[in-house]
């Protein structure tokens, strides 16, 4: 990406200072949630441990500024390191580190109170001069935005995380999980053929990550896709009828990963799901009650893909997910599913609303322009589109392995967002990716027939 990018039109230097305080307080207010016993618990046993990220989003932010745009040297050197790098979540071999490895809450607590004041008044001072460049030759801001996104997507990653966490080692919150909506209409909607424009174009003005770049237009033939969200109601149906026990809905050809990894794991249902006293529960973040069936489901690629072939269907690729959300029934293409309008509570269920899902028809407002349901919010979205780079693809230099240690052909590209994903994000090029095993993000699914 050149020097010359312009910043953000979503957040500019008047108020990027307190969009990165906001960011703060939201992933301040997610550890607030947790027992303070909990602080070293791992929930998800492919993950670090709580007292990781506590550090980290720190650490991030203090190793993405401190020698390339403010010419400061580091403080706790160990700590820089340590808390620098997560885990892919999927394929590295589980971690294998004791609580006892981890340093004290108190020295962790400090090492982040002491970037945040030193950062807060040289980011002030360095953004007083506009055009103040870092070692890269990015604008300032361009790197506040990474700091901000990279935080906000740490935000939805711990509450998935908290997801896991046992009820009694969090600290309830208010919640309210009931939402008016009709019977769900399982029926699908038919898009002729058409183009998209998938990416982000260099001269826009907006902020994107590198893998969000470069624009290009992309011919998609007419194809079938389901009007709203797979829902509980219908994931159960393919569970009833032995989706889990049936081999033949879990791969093709030579291809047997999928059906290898259920039955090496035992796995036998979504994981936000449980059975007791002969029904099915539906965990949400401080409850288990009667599963919501006409909630989305949450599961794997895996998972996904193998309901699609029972359905005699197939996930939808990048380009037919995109045309779908964003297409008009003229020439031409949206900002939004719905329209121009900026992302609003009556559009979806998004932004930090909800801690859980709700009906997969709740926001009629939010519909496409061909009458597709509910693709921004609720819950990411599958495709059957590995994570690649786009033509031009370039690696931001201050941050070289945030897309491109993951083009390896075993992650697949999400769309839409979910409950927990800010608004800022849910903009048109914002990719998402995970791989095809990963159980535990707030992700479901929509097929497609062609």
């Amino acid at each position: 990406m050149p020097a010359t990018q312009t910043d953000s039109v979503i957040r500019n230097d008047n108020d990027v200072m307190e969009q990165l305080a906001d960011a703060r307080q939201r992933t301040d207010d997610l550890f607030a949630v947790i027992n303070p016993d909990a602080i070293y618990d791992r929930p998800i046993a492919e993950r670090h441990r709580i007292i990781f990220y506590i550090g980290h989003l720190e650490a991030f932010d203090w190793n993405l500024f401190h020698e390339r745009a403010l010419g400061l040297k580091s403080f706790h050197p160990d700590f820089d390191r340590l808390f620098a790098f997560g885990i892919d979540p999927v394929g590295g071999g589980l971690p294998t580190d004791r609580p006892a490895d981890w340093p004290r809450i108190s020295a962790v607590q400090d090492y982040v109170e002491k970037i945040r004041a030193v950062l807060d008044v040289k980011l002030a001072d360095a953004l007083t001069d506009y055009r103040f460049p870092t070692s890269d030759g990015f604008p300032l801001t361009t790197l506040l935005n990474v700091a901000i996104e990279h935080r906000l997507m740490h935000a939805e990653t711990l509450a998935y995380m908290l997801h896991q966490l046992p009820l009694d080692r969090k600290l309830k919150q208010p919640e309210s999980l009931t939402t008016v909506a009709p019977p769900v209409d399982h029926g699908s909607v038919e898009l002729p053929a058409g183009t998209v424009t998938l990416g982000l174009a260099r001269d826009s003005g907006l902020f994107g990550w590198d893998n969000e770049y470069q624009a290009h237009t992309v011919d998609v033939p007419g194809f079938v896709i389901d009007r709203n969200k797979v829902t509980n109601r219908q994931y159960l149906e393919f569970m009833n009828a032995g989706g889990y026990e049936t081999r033949a809905f879990w791969g093709d050809g030579d291809n047997h990963a999928d059906w290898e990894w259920i039955s090496a794991q035992g796995i036998s249902h979504p994981a936000f799901w449980k059975r007791a006293n002969n029904q099915w529960l539906y965990r949400t973040m401080f409850d288990d009650l009667p599963l919501p069936l006409d909630w989305p489901v949450y599961v794997s690629h895996a998972e996904a893909k193998a309901y699609a072939r029972w359905a005699g269907k197939s996930l939808p690729t990048e380009a037919e997910w995109q045309r779908a959300a964003y297409a008009t029934t003229y020439s031409g293409e949206r900002t939004y599913p719905w329209g121009e309008q900026a992302p609003d509570a009556t559009r979806g269920n998004f932004d930090f609303a909800r801690w859980s899902p709700t009906p997969v028809n709740a926001f009629p407002e939010g519909r496409s322009a061909f009458g597709v349901h509910g693709m921004l919010g609720n819950g990411w979205e599958w495709t059957s589109t590995e994570f690649a780079p786009f033509p031009g693809f370039e690696p931001f230099p201050f941050y070289r392995g945030y897309s491109a240690d993951f083009f390896d052909g075993k992650h697949f590209v999400l769309k839409g967002g979910s409950a927990r994903t800010t608004a800022c994000m849910l903009r048109r090029t914002f990719r998402n990716w995970f791989q095809a095993h990963y159980q535990f993000a707030y992700t479901g699914f929509r097929c497609v027939s062609r």
